[in-house]
């Protein structure tokens, strides 16, 4: 299948400046395209991922990567999907964010397979480029009725822009003429709201290099959920990729969670199974939807592509041992994450009485009631019954002298801190 084709089928494509010509430029030749993020943050999240993940489809498919990350751009602020100004970052945030991004990338290309992934910082070629060289070889391509009329300023006019982030748009076109020239990157792809500055892009390079050179530009749809809502944003936040800020079992939850009119789009969006696959698993939605066999293959892929698979055995691990209440298995660690949300209480490491523990931490309301339910069976301690209401809570209960759990009926759970 042509890639164009695969995209089509995925749903992945939004806009194309040439599609005609883009789809015989692929038959014909392997080609580089690139895709850029600013390091606003140290972590990109799930919606930073969607471009990055045709951009992973393209190399599958024998072309090469360019991945740009805006260590100049980035210092700047893009003024795309914002009604306010950025807060400028300083040059040491910016570059650790650099640092951390490229990281991030180069664990989620394949750097050692025959089109090599090709890490590029735009910081590199505009950082000595003085005000004057800007505005004479550059700053005269581009008409400012045209600019005004793009997007991603027109609709900031109203509220306000700074010619910081009005430049925006031409520092990005920049790369894209520096990436034509240098790299011999013909297609440029990003998400809906970058249309605008790809278009910039290759109206630059056809006037500095010509009106038949052969650029392209592609865009992705923007991502939103069966219910209206933004993709990837949750009650908690955003996603994020960095296992420190969304641990993977809270990654494989988010999947896993799908509402079953979103797997089947996200299984074309996110995974690489095949059609075949794809379908099968859209039957099932349809025949035995309690299954949830979709969102089980949705959430393993991508945990396993975004962590790796000793994280994606942990998650599911966790998920296990919570659905069938056995948590005994669990280490500390895994304690941690599978716990992170749940009600959380701190308790000395000092010997106590299980009832008076229980209502000095707020577990129970009362010595009564905790004994009523201790003598019921209603009270779990690291998945073991408790039945003895005169039992003493020792840092021997705990997961490594770290943790304790409680569970109070079927499906209330406490995670208990010792401190010293």
């Amino acid at each position: 299948m042509n890639i164009i084709d695969e995209l089509e089928w995925r749903g992945a494509i939004n806009q194309q400046t040439d599609a005609e010509g883009l789809r015989e430029l692929v038959e014909k030749k392997s080609i580089s395209l690139y895709c850029g993020v600013d390091p606003t943050g140290d972590s990109m999240h799930i919606g930073h991922l969607i471009p990055f993940m045709m951009l992973k489809r393209f190399q599958l498919a024998g072309h090469r990567p360019v991945i740009l990350i805006g260590g100049a751009t980035g210092t700047i602020g893009d003024p795309s999907g914002r009604s306010t100004e950025r807060q400028l970052q300083t040059m040491e945030q910016v570059q650790a964010n650099v640092d951390a991004l490229t990281a991030q990338m180069k664990k989620l290309f394949d750097t050692d397979s025959n089109n090599k992934l090709k890490m590029v910082n735009n910081y590199d070629w505009t950082h000595n480029l003085n005000i004057l060289d800007f505005l004479r070889d550059y700053g005269k391509n581009f008409s400012v009725n045209t600019m005004l009329a793009k997007d991603i300023v027109a609709s900031r006019l109203e509220s306000g822009i700074s010619f910081t982030e009005f430049s925006y748009q031409i520092l990005q076109s920049i790369d894209f003429h520096h990436l034509f020239k240098n790299e011999d990157v013909q297609l440029q792809i990003g998400g809906a709201d970058q249309w605008g500055n790809i278009t910039s892009g290759l109206d630059l390079i056809r006037k500095k290099e010509g009106p038949e050179a052969q650029a392209f530009g592609l865009t992705i749809p923007l991502m939103l959920k069966a219910d209206g809502t933004k993709f990837g944003k949750t009650a908690g936040g955003a996603i994020w990729l960095d296992a420190n800020k969304t641990t993977p079992f809270e990654f494989y939850q988010f999947w896993a969670n799908t509402d079953d009119r979103d797997v089947v789009k996200y299984l074309k969006f996110f995974t690489f199974l095949d059609k075949e696959t794809i379908d099968g698993l859209e039957a099932k939605v349809k025949t035995e939807p309690h299954k949830r066999e979709a969102q089980k293959v949705l959430a393993e892929e991508m945990t396993q592509f975004v962590h790796g698979e000793e994280a994606l055995k942990q998650a599911k691990k966790i998920t296990e041992a919570l659905f069938s209440g056995d948590i005994k298995s669990l280490t500390a660690d895994e304690i941690e994450q599978g716990f992170k949300d749940m009600p959380t209480f701190e308790a000395s490491t000092e010997t106590k009485n299980i009832v008076d523990w229980l209502v000095d931490l707020g577990i129970e309301p009362s010595k009564r009631q905790a004994r009523e339910d201790i003598a019921n069976g209603a009270i779990t301690m690291n998945g073991e019954r408790v039945n003895d209401v005169n039992m003493d809570v020792t840092p021997d209960n705990s997961f490594d002298g770290r943790f304790i759990i409680i569970r109070k009926g079927k499906k209330t759970y406490s995670l208990v801190k010792l401190v010293k």
